[in-house]
């Protein structure tokens, strides 16, 4: 089932299939490892869900809502 990275709940895991949005934002993303393929585990959330703390590529990374929301994911369960 496909859904947004900021839909997510916390301890699920999910793989990326694709990134939405263009230009700058597009390749910052990139830039941080937020790939086609790469595996996502969401560890925290914010009590707002304002920013969001994942696993990926083995570091930590935190992202904002909007950020999160271009990543298109594809869940693969809840650990």
């Amino acid at each position: 089932m496909l859904r947004k990275l900021d839909e997510f709940n916390v301890g699920e895991t999910g793989r990326i299939k694709s990134i939405e949005g263009e230009g700058r934002i597009r390749r910052r993303l990139f830039d941080m490892g937020i790939t086609p393929g790469a595996e996502i585990y969401l560890r925290k959330k914010a009590p707002l869900g304002d920013p969001l703390e994942i696993t990926l590529r083995g570091y930590e990374l935190t992202l904002r809502k909007d950020e999160a929301k271009l990543v298109i994911m594809e869940e693969e369960g809840i650990n």
